[in-house]
């Protein structure tokens, strides 16, 4: 048989205005915004560029803590982590504490000896926690990170890219006890030894309307970081910036750039169904089948962010093929949907069967009676 392949157009119209985003203004090296829901980034700025990332590393690892270990469980400071360089919440040898204090003091206080204490309590040492934490942003689409320290301090290769960390905090979101933590303003608990009483230094919980995350950073090598968070509606958005600058200019800087940032996002971009779901894309024939033609389902729906230019280019192509042979089973692809925003492709998404179908014609019709026939034979022998 031959197969005549089709593509048909859906084309809502094709536009192409200046965007918001060429006026926005970040001073970070390195920057990116992304809608949680989908992963979609609506602007970036050297996004995958390697870079020092300072203690939005702890945004891992909490993530890794939270996976691996048990909150309650109760933690020893090792020399090493008494020893970790300030920030600190000077742990000492031997001090018992909680995991989920110890959890607060590094969200909330950016303590590097509680990053120390975690990582070896959670892995049995630094160096296999790190491994972990490499192994594991891998998995969440992190593909330029390398972890040497747990808690952000320069060494060796340690990295990541703008894109990487909001894919790390895109996971950490989802996970309803990183949120607690993070947002939380202010912690009271004690260890064995002595009492302790966190503040929360992120501004953004206290200076922006739907703030809900994430963290600040700073070393001589990376600059002033911070990987951000907030949710308006049922839209919410990360937020990173990489080296927004030195000194006092580029601790406000962090804060500017993030706010621009949202700002941007929550003003310009609106959900919009490209797909509602399973429905019907179009149909196929079926040749040598009772089933004259089947319906040809999309996979799955899409819903995207888009700015009203974006919505403006939208166009769907619809390729199927003009016919089809049996069998066919429910749930085949039997073709595809190509999204495109403007000119460039942004999703592929499958054409499957909800029903199948059956070949019928003399030949098949021959073979089943003489099947049969066989089989009722063999029964007589």
């Amino acid at each position: 048989m031959k197969k005549i392949w089709l593509v048909f157009f859906i084309v809502i119209m094709c536009a192409t205005p200046i965007h918001a985003s060429d006026n926005l203004r970040v001073e970070a090296l390195g920057a990116v915004i992304m809608d949680l829901e989908t992963g979609r980034v609506l602007w970036g700025k050297n996004e995958h560029e390697p870079m020092s990332m300072a203690s939005t590393t702890k945004i891992m690892t909490a993530l890794l803590t939270l996976e691996l270990a048990d909150l309650n469980d109760t933690v020893t400071v090792s020399a090493r982590a008494a020893a970790a360089p300030e920030v600190n919440i000077n742990l000492r040898t031997g001090e018992k504490l909680k995991l989920e204090d110890l959890l607060y003091a590094l969200m909330l206080q950016s303590a590097n000896d509680a990053a120390v204490a975690i990582a070896e309590h959670v892995s049995g040492s630094v160096a296999e926690f790190c491994r972990q934490m490499t192994l594991r942003a891998l998995e969440l689409g992190a593909r330029d990170t390398v972890f040497e320290t747990p808690n952000g301090l320069d060494a060796g290769q340690h990295h990541s890219t703008a894109y990487d960390l909001a894919m790390i905090t895109r996971t950490a979101l989802q996970n309803s006890e990183f949120v607690r933590i993070t947002n939380t303003l202010e912690a009271t608990f004690s260890s064995d030894k002595r009492r302790y009483h966190m503040i929360n230094r992120n501004r953004l919980l206290r200076e922006y309307n739907g703030a809900n995350g994430v963290k600040t950073g700073f070393t001589g090598k990376a600059g002033h970081c911070f990987v951000g968070a907030a949710k308006r509606g049922d839209m919410q958005l990360i937020s990173v910036v990489l080296a927004s600058g030195w000194g006092n200019k580029g601790k406000q800087q962090k804060w500017i750039d993030t706010k621009r940032l949202l700002d941007y996002g929550f003003a310009d971009f609106n959900y919009y169904e490209i797909i509602p779901g399973r429905v019907v894309a179009t149909t196929v024939a079926v040749e040598r089948s009772k089933t004259p033609e089947l319906a040809l389902y999309y996979e799955e729906g899409l819903r995207l962010p888009l700015t009203e230019a974006e919505r403006m280019s939208l166009r769907v192509s619809i390729e199927a093929p003009e016919s089809i042979m049996p069998p066919v089973e429910a749930g085949d692809a039997i073709g595809v949907a190509h999204v495109y925003l403007g000119q460039n492709l942004y999703a592929d998404i499958n054409l499957v069967t909800v029903k199948g179908a059956t070949r019928h014609d003399f030949e098949t019709s021959l073979m089943k009676i003489l099947d049969e026939w066989f089989s009722m034979a063999g029964k007589f022998e």
